[in-house]
Protein backbone atom coordinates (compact mmCIF):
# COMPACT_ATOMS: atom_id res chain seq x y z
CA UNK A 1 0.00 0.00 0.00
CA UNK A 2 2.80 2.21 1.16
CA UNK A 3 4.74 1.66 -2.20
CA UNK A 4 1.33 2.57 -4.37
CA UNK A 5 1.15 5.90 -2.80
CA UNK A 6 4.41 6.76 -3.63
CA UNK A 7 4.27 6.25 -6.96
CA UNK A 8 1.27 7.53 -7.52
CA UNK A 9 1.09 10.56 -5.59
CA UNK A 10 3.45 13.45 -5.30
CA UNK A 11 4.93 14.17 -1.97
CA UNK A 12 2.13 17.30 -1.88
CA UNK A 13 -0.57 15.98 -2.41
CA UNK A 14 0.80 13.18 0.33
CA UNK A 15 1.32 15.77 2.46
CA UNK A 16 -2.27 17.11 2.29
CA UNK A 17 -3.67 13.17 3.05
CA UNK A 18 -1.33 12.41 5.56
CA UNK A 19 -0.85 15.92 7.62
CA UNK A 20 -4.40 17.47 6.57
CA UNK A 21 -6.59 14.34 7.13
CA UNK A 22 -4.55 13.81 10.68
CA UNK A 23 -5.82 17.15 12.09
CA UNK A 24 -9.44 17.35 10.09
CA UNK A 25 -9.84 13.96 12.08
CA UNK A 26 -8.32 15.17 15.11
CA UNK A 27 -10.48 18.71 15.27
CA UNK A 28 -13.62 16.25 14.58
CA UNK A 29 -12.57 13.87 16.82
CA UNK A 30 -12.11 16.60 19.86
CA UNK A 31 -15.57 18.15 18.95
CA UNK A 32 -16.86 14.91 19.31
CA UNK A 33 -15.74 14.53 22.78
CA UNK A 34 -16.17 17.81 23.68
CA UNK A 35 -19.94 17.56 22.51
CA UNK A 36 -20.16 14.05 24.34
CA UNK A 37 -18.88 14.98 27.13
CA UNK A 38 -19.57 18.56 28.20
CA UNK A 39 -17.99 18.49 31.41
CA UNK A 40 -14.65 18.33 30.18
CA UNK A 41 -14.29 21.87 29.10
CA UNK A 42 -14.20 22.48 32.98
CA UNK A 43 -10.51 21.02 32.68
CA UNK A 44 -11.17 19.34 35.95
CA UNK A 45 -8.72 16.77 34.88
CA UNK A 46 -6.09 18.38 33.37
CA UNK A 47 -3.76 17.57 36.00
CA UNK A 48 -3.43 13.95 35.16
CA UNK A 49 -4.20 14.43 31.83
CA UNK A 50 -1.47 16.60 31.54
CA UNK A 51 1.06 14.16 33.03
CA UNK A 52 0.22 11.13 30.78
CA UNK A 53 0.52 13.65 27.51
CA UNK A 54 3.40 14.68 28.96
CA UNK A 55 5.04 10.89 29.91
CA UNK A 56 3.42 9.59 26.31
CA UNK A 57 4.72 12.77 24.51
CA UNK A 58 8.14 12.29 25.32
CA UNK A 59 8.06 8.34 24.92
CA UNK A 60 6.69 8.81 21.48
CA UNK A 61 8.83 11.61 20.39
CA UNK A 62 11.84 9.18 21.15
CA UNK A 63 10.54 6.60 19.23
CA UNK A 64 9.54 8.53 16.14
CA UNK A 65 12.66 10.33 16.58
CA UNK A 66 14.73 7.14 16.20
CA UNK A 67 12.81 6.08 13.38
CA UNK A 68 12.97 9.03 11.18
CA UNK A 69 16.78 9.13 11.72
CA UNK A 70 17.29 5.31 10.84
CA UNK A 71 15.29 6.08 7.92
CA UNK A 72 17.17 9.23 6.93
CA UNK A 73 20.56 7.37 7.31
CA UNK A 74 19.17 4.57 5.47
CA UNK A 75 18.54 6.57 2.23
CA UNK A 76 21.65 8.62 2.52
CA UNK A 77 23.39 5.12 2.60
CA UNK A 78 21.74 3.79 -0.47
CA UNK A 79 22.71 7.01 -2.20
CA UNK A 80 25.85 6.30 -1.43
CA UNK A 81 25.96 2.56 -2.91
CA UNK A 82 24.31 3.99 -6.00
CA UNK A 83 26.98 6.72 -6.11
CA UNK A 84 30.02 3.90 -5.17
CA UNK A 85 28.89 1.14 -8.41
CA UNK A 86 28.79 4.18 -10.95
CA UNK A 87 32.25 5.31 -10.15
CA UNK A 88 33.45 2.07 -10.27
CA UNK A 89 31.73 1.61 -13.78
CA UNK A 90 33.48 4.77 -14.91
CA UNK A 91 36.64 3.90 -13.33
CA UNK A 92 36.36 0.21 -15.36
CA UNK A 93 35.69 2.76 -18.64
CA UNK A 94 38.98 4.96 -17.96
CA UNK A 95 40.42 1.79 -17.41
CA UNK A 96 39.71 0.36 -20.22
CA UNK A 97 41.00 2.93 -22.36
CA UNK A 98 44.53 0.95 -22.22
CA UNK A 99 43.46 -1.88 -23.83
CA UNK A 100 43.68 -2.87 -27.75
CA UNK A 101 40.56 -0.97 -29.67
CA UNK A 102 39.20 -4.42 -30.29
CA UNK A 103 38.73 -5.52 -26.48
CA UNK A 104 38.32 -1.74 -26.03
CA UNK A 105 35.24 -1.80 -28.02
CA UNK A 106 33.64 -5.14 -26.17
CA UNK A 107 34.15 -3.47 -22.93
CA UNK A 108 31.92 -0.57 -23.86
CA UNK A 109 29.19 -2.78 -25.52
CA UNK A 110 29.12 -4.83 -22.32
CA UNK A 111 28.80 -1.74 -20.19
CA UNK A 112 26.37 -0.35 -22.22
CA UNK A 113 24.49 -3.10 -21.73
CA UNK A 114 24.45 -3.30 -17.92
CA UNK A 115 24.07 0.71 -17.56
CA UNK A 116 20.43 0.07 -19.77
CA UNK A 117 19.85 -3.01 -17.70
CA UNK A 118 19.97 -0.72 -14.35
CA UNK A 119 18.46 2.09 -15.38
CA UNK A 120 15.78 0.94 -17.99
CA UNK A 121 15.03 -2.72 -16.52
CA UNK A 122 15.67 -2.90 -12.92
CA UNK A 123 15.08 0.67 -11.45
CA UNK A 124 11.20 0.28 -12.38
CA UNK A 125 11.31 -3.42 -10.38
CA UNK A 126 13.49 -1.35 -7.39
CA UNK A 127 10.64 1.01 -7.37
CA UNK A 128 8.08 -1.61 -7.08
CA UNK A 129 10.09 -3.53 -4.11
CA UNK A 130 10.32 -6.10 -6.31
CA UNK A 131 13.98 -5.87 -7.29
CA UNK A 132 15.02 -8.97 -9.97
CA UNK A 133 18.53 -10.11 -9.71
CA UNK A 134 18.26 -11.65 -13.24
CA UNK A 135 17.20 -8.40 -14.57
CA UNK A 136 21.13 -7.37 -14.61
CA UNK A 137 23.09 -10.62 -13.94
CA UNK A 138 23.63 -11.87 -17.81
CA UNK A 139 24.62 -7.77 -19.14
CA UNK A 140 27.12 -8.14 -15.39
CA UNK A 141 28.55 -11.22 -16.57
CA UNK A 142 29.06 -9.95 -19.98
CA UNK A 143 31.55 -7.29 -18.53
CA UNK A 144 32.97 -10.17 -16.67
CA UNK A 145 33.37 -12.31 -19.79
CA UNK A 146 35.21 -9.52 -21.69
CA UNK A 147 37.77 -9.09 -18.98
CA UNK A 148 38.15 -12.89 -18.20
CA UNK A 149 38.85 -13.54 -22.16
CA UNK A 150 41.43 -10.83 -22.23
CA UNK A 151 45.10 -11.15 -21.63
CA UNK A 152 47.24 -8.11 -21.28
CA UNK A 153 50.19 -8.25 -23.55
CA UNK A 154 51.99 -4.97 -21.73
CA UNK A 155 53.07 -4.25 -18.10
CA UNK A 156 50.97 -1.01 -18.87
CA UNK A 157 48.22 -3.34 -19.68
CA UNK A 158 48.95 -5.51 -17.01
CA UNK A 159 48.51 -2.61 -14.63
CA UNK A 160 45.24 -1.11 -15.88
CA UNK A 161 43.68 -4.80 -16.09
CA UNK A 162 43.91 -5.30 -12.63
CA UNK A 163 42.93 -1.89 -11.75
CA UNK A 164 39.48 -2.80 -14.10
CA UNK A 165 39.41 -6.48 -12.83
CA UNK A 166 39.06 -5.22 -8.94
CA UNK A 167 36.41 -2.37 -9.95
CA UNK A 168 34.63 -4.76 -11.40
CA UNK A 169 34.45 -6.98 -8.55
CA UNK A 170 33.56 -3.29 -6.06
CA UNK A 171 30.63 -3.28 -8.87
CA UNK A 172 29.48 -6.88 -7.99
CA UNK A 173 29.69 -6.18 -4.39
CA UNK A 174 27.68 -2.61 -4.69
CA UNK A 175 25.05 -4.27 -6.99
CA UNK A 176 24.15 -6.48 -4.50
CA UNK A 177 24.06 -4.31 -1.74
CA UNK A 178 21.84 -2.31 -3.83
CA UNK A 179 19.18 -5.10 -4.35
CA UNK A 180 19.12 -5.33 -0.48
CA UNK A 181 18.74 -1.79 0.26
CA UNK A 182 15.72 -2.11 -2.46
CA UNK A 183 13.87 -4.67 -0.13
CA UNK A 184 14.33 -3.34 3.16
CA UNK A 185 11.54 -1.04 5.28
CA UNK A 186 11.04 -0.65 8.44
CA UNK A 187 10.22 -3.55 10.95
CA UNK A 188 6.33 -4.28 11.71
CA UNK A 189 7.05 -3.59 15.25
CA UNK A 190 8.55 0.11 14.37
CA UNK A 191 5.22 0.75 12.22
CA UNK A 192 3.22 -0.22 14.91
CA UNK A 193 4.81 1.71 17.46
CA UNK A 194 5.18 4.54 15.03
CA UNK A 195 1.30 4.62 13.42
CA UNK A 196 -0.51 2.93 16.32
CA UNK A 197 1.28 5.97 19.02
CA UNK A 198 -0.08 8.24 17.05
CA UNK A 199 -3.63 6.75 18.16
CA UNK A 200 -2.78 6.79 21.48
CA UNK A 201 -1.55 10.40 21.72
CA UNK A 202 -3.93 12.14 19.71
CA UNK A 203 -6.98 11.14 21.68
CA UNK A 204 -5.51 12.20 24.38
CA UNK A 205 -5.50 15.43 23.43
CA UNK A 206 -9.55 15.48 23.36
CA UNK A 207 -9.17 15.41 27.03
CA UNK A 208 -7.02 18.23 28.23
CA UNK A 209 -10.45 20.39 28.70
CA UNK A 210 -10.21 24.56 27.97
CA UNK A 211 -13.23 26.62 28.31
CA UNK A 212 -12.86 28.17 24.48
CA UNK A 213 -13.39 26.38 22.00
CA UNK A 214 -10.78 27.34 19.44
CA UNK A 215 -8.13 27.39 21.65
CA UNK A 216 -8.61 23.67 22.16
CA UNK A 217 -8.81 23.08 18.59
CA UNK A 218 -5.61 24.67 17.80
CA UNK A 219 -4.28 22.77 20.21
CA UNK A 220 -5.28 19.66 19.15
CA UNK A 221 -4.68 20.17 15.72
CA UNK A 222 -1.00 21.49 16.27
CA UNK A 223 -0.70 18.79 18.30
CA UNK A 224 -1.74 16.43 15.06
CA UNK A 225 -0.32 18.14 12.53
CA UNK A 226 3.22 17.79 14.00
CA UNK A 227 2.68 13.98 14.45
CA UNK A 228 0.83 13.61 10.80
CA UNK A 229 4.17 15.70 9.51
CA UNK A 230 6.47 13.06 10.95
CA UNK A 231 4.63 9.93 9.93
CA UNK A 232 4.33 11.74 6.63
CA UNK A 233 8.39 11.38 6.77
CA UNK A 234 8.36 7.86 8.09
CA UNK A 235 5.95 7.03 5.26
CA UNK A 236 8.46 8.51 2.57
CA UNK A 237 11.73 7.82 4.03
CA UNK A 238 10.54 3.76 4.42
CA UNK A 239 11.38 3.04 0.90
CA UNK A 240 14.82 4.29 -0.86
CA UNK A 241 13.49 3.79 -4.66
CA UNK A 242 10.02 4.88 -4.02
CA UNK A 243 8.16 8.23 -4.19
CA UNK A 244 9.62 11.69 -5.31
CA UNK A 245 12.59 11.53 -2.66
CA UNK A 246 13.90 8.64 -4.23
CA UNK A 247 17.31 7.47 -4.78
CA UNK A 248 18.17 8.30 -8.24
CA UNK A 249 19.68 7.03 -11.34
CA UNK A 250 21.21 10.02 -12.87
CA UNK A 251 25.24 9.35 -11.51
CA UNK A 252 24.36 6.34 -14.15
CA UNK A 253 24.35 8.28 -16.69
CA UNK A 254 26.92 11.20 -15.82
CA UNK A 255 30.48 12.02 -16.35
CA UNK A 256 32.58 9.42 -18.08
CA UNK A 257 29.34 7.48 -18.32
CA UNK A 258 27.54 10.00 -20.12
CA UNK A 259 28.24 8.42 -23.65
CA UNK A 260 27.04 5.14 -23.44
CA UNK A 261 23.52 7.24 -23.20
CA UNK A 262 23.93 9.19 -26.74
Amino acid sequence: MALWLLNHFSTFTLTLVVVGGTVVLAVAGSLFARRRFPSLADGEHNDMVGVTLGMFGAIYGIILAFVIVTLWTQLESTQTVVAAEATDLALVARDSAAFPPSVRAEVDTALRGYLHAVVEGQWPLMREGKPSHGATAGSLQAVFDVLQRYEPGTVREEVFYAEAADKLNDVAAQRRARLTAATQQLPPLLQILAFGGALVLIPLTFLYGMRKVRIQLLFVASVAGLIGFSLLLVLVLDRPFAGELSVSPAPYMEGTLARYWE
